[in-house]
């Protein structure tokens, strides 16, 4: 076989502007709306959330269009302030639904706090939430950290027994975490899940 029959077909030239980056299409109110709506259709998210994606969205259109930013803010609060009165977007909702499903999950309230607060979510509602979530599963801390442990196989859920050097290392885990000391401890010194309560 010769080198020119082992070497590969090059791609036809519209292959190479096929792969170019499309322009983004012009940002108008309804666009954003439109945009806003589908979002909300895929996740859940909190006013000030959407508010960063419609945001960035016009910042990339805007590179190629002359966009008036201050025209377009105005845009984005029009769309949120619509979507808050028709309750698609309700941020006492979402932070509820949120904290739940990231305790369930082994999250500590900690990191509960602050990834709501990173989506915007003020810390009265953040509280609030937490507090539903108590009334709900229990102790938040525990029930979270138990999850944690049943997943990472720690406290009652090892597979083998516990050594001072072991019991160093979990604690350490549920530390960083960010489970609290007097929970962590709790967890690791625990024999049976029944040992817990």
């Amino acid at each position: 076989m010769t080198d020119s029959a082992k070497e590969t077909p090059k791609p036809p030239a519209y292959a190479a502007e096929k792969r170019q980056k499309k322009i983004p299409r012009r940002i108008t109110k309804d666009r954003l709306r439109n945009i806003a709506l589908y979002h909300l259709q895929r996740y859940a998210t909190s006013a000030a959330n959407l508010n960063n994606v419609l945001y960035r969205r016009v910042l990339k259109t805007a590179r190629h269009h002359e966009t008036d930013m201050d025209e377009a803010k105005i845009w984005i609060s029009d769309v949120i302030d619509g979507l808050v009165r028709s309750s698609a977007i309700d941020d006492t909702r979402y932070a509820d639904g949120k904290a739940l499903t990231m305790l369930r999950r082994g999250q500590s309230p900690r990191k509960v706090q602050a990834y709501l607060a990173s989506k915007g979510i003020n810390p009265d509602t953040i509280s609030a939430a937490l507090s539903a979530a108590g009334e709900e599963i229990g102790d938040v801390d525990l029930k979270a950290a138990e999850a944690y442990a049943m997943r990472r196989r720690l406290g009652p859920f090892r597979i083998d027994g516990l050594t001072q050097e072991k019991k160093k290392k979990e604690l350490a885990i549920l530390g960083r975490a960010g489970f609290r000391y007097e929970t962590a401890l709790k967890i690791v010194e625990a024999d049976t899940e029944d040992d817990l309560y």
